[in-house]
């Protein structure tokens, strides 16, 4: 997969991840690492840790 956005992260070895998230049309990323993340959201992806996406979860209805 190649994207013309490319560089887009901070740390050009998680921009794979974020490839096939939007390529999977992911809602959410979950990492401990969220800072080399932003930018993300302009795709519709949100970028959270675990704790906060079971938090997340346990709140949805």
């Amino acid at each position: 997969m190649h994207f013309l956005w490319r560089p887009l992260l901070r740390d050009p070895n998680d921009e794979f991840v974020l490839e096939v998230a939007v390529a999977a049309r992911c809602q959410y990323v979950m990492t401990h690492n969220v800072r080399d993340f932003v930018g993300a959201e302009r795709f519709g992806v949100k970028v959270l840790r675990p704790g906060q996406f079971l938090r997340q979860l346990e709140e949805s209805p």
